[in-house]
């Protein structure tokens, strides 16, 4: 039987097609980071670096706003919110804070909670995301106003790094448009124009960026700071934050299209998503710091083949139902004792179904 022929599980609330596309999200994730060393000696490795990075982490804030939608301030969603997003960035930013003063053998390195470290900057990031989710509900033109706080971004080198606000605000239009995503959206997407459309044009953007790869600087499609930090006059933000946007929804859209809507091998790891988002850092950091990628044959194309494999294996078992019942009390913790009892209403009812419908966020 193949796996077309696999009906999906009976599990209320869960959509194959969404797990499906943050599993295969989260792998763009691990293999991005875990390319990056390899970009410098390779030109076809940092032409498929950066294409992924146009997208990927757009395609990741896209979905976490369309799973959004129904964020409405409920004490149970602000429950989540604190257990799911907030316990998790106090918890993990800490541990990477003590893994780098170990590793580095620097025991003064600082702890700053406002001062996001690698991978971290995504929860600050949706969290605030969500807590303005009603704002952009209530505008008449939410996109066009969360792409203007991304340019204001772009163009202000003195916003600084508190709490990762570039990135904040630069990916914050991309969550803004899942806002305003109905299923038909998707639908559309999956459909099979679009999906043969989608091969030309991600075969376009590949080629195009290898042939831009000898000079363009991947730290365009990171959004950590202004585009005066690119070297750029800030007058290029006007342009050149659009232009990327465009790209973005582009590509989300093309690997939108080719994501399997059945249940495979892999859909139950997209409930794991953020575990392999917050566990994936310290072995990435792990290679800078030990010089892992020191061995010249990695370097190679065969070695090439066998850092993305592992990557792709290494994000697989973290997202797996072991490695999940271990660090659940970190990532997605209970904490009944620090809330008040929820009255039993129909106001509580009323949430459960959202909730459920709701994965865990995504990285």
């Amino acid at each position: 039987m193949s796996h077309e022929d696999v009906p999906p599980p009976a599990r209320p609330g869960r959509d194959a097609y969404f797990d499906n596309a943050k599993y295969l999200t989260i792998v763009l994730v691990v293999c991005g980071h875990a390319w990056e060393p390899l970009t410098y000696g390779s030109r076809t490795v940092t032409a498929v670096y950066l294409t992924v990075y146009a997208f990927h982490m757009p395609a990741f804030a896209l979905i976490s706003g369309y799973f959004s939608r129904s964020f409405d301030m409920a004490p149970g969603r602000l429950r989540r919110l604190l257990t799911g997003v907030v316990v998790p960035y106090l918890v993990f930013e800490t541990a990477y804070t003590l893994f780098y003063r170990w590793a580095q053998d620097d025991p003064g390195y600082p702890l700053s909670l406002l001062d996001p470290w690698y991978v971290m900057w995504f929860l600050v990031a949706l969290f605030v995301w969500r807590m303005t989710t009603p704002v952009w509900l209530a505008l008449r033109h939410p996109v066009p106003i969360a792409l203007g706080l991304a340019v204001l971004a772009a163009v202000s080198p003195e916003l600084g790094g508190d709490l990762a606000l570039q990135r904040v605000l630069g990916f914050l239009p991309f969550f803004v448009v899942g806002l305003t995503l109905r299923p038909e959206h998707f639908e559309r997407v999956r459909s099979r124009g679009a999906r043969l459309l989608a091969l030309p044009v991600g075969a376009g953007a590949l080629a195009v960026a290898y042939g831009v790869a000898p000079w363009f600087d991947a730290g365009w499609l990171y959004h950590r700071g202004s585009v005066t930090g690119q070297g750029a006059p800030a007058w290029a933000g006007l342009l050149t934050t659009p232009a990327l946007f465009a790209l973005a929804l582009l590509l989300t859209a093309c690997f939108l299209a080719w994501v399997p809507r059945r249940h495979r091998w892999f859909t139950t790891l997209g409930a794991g998503t953020m575990y392999g988002y917050l566990l994936h850092g310290f072995l990435i950091k792990s290679s800078r710091f030990w010089n892992w990628y020191d061995r010249p044959w990695l370097h190679t194309p065969l070695g090439e083949l066998a850092v993305t494999a592992a990557a792709v294996t290494v994000m697989t078992l973290l997202c797996t139902s072991p490695v999940r019942a271990v660090f659940r009390y970190v990532v997605e913790p209970r904490m009944d004792w620090a809330f008040v009892r929820p009255p039993r209403s129909g106001a509580r009812a009323a949430e459960r179904p959202a909730d459920r419908a709701a994965p865990a966020p995504p990285a």
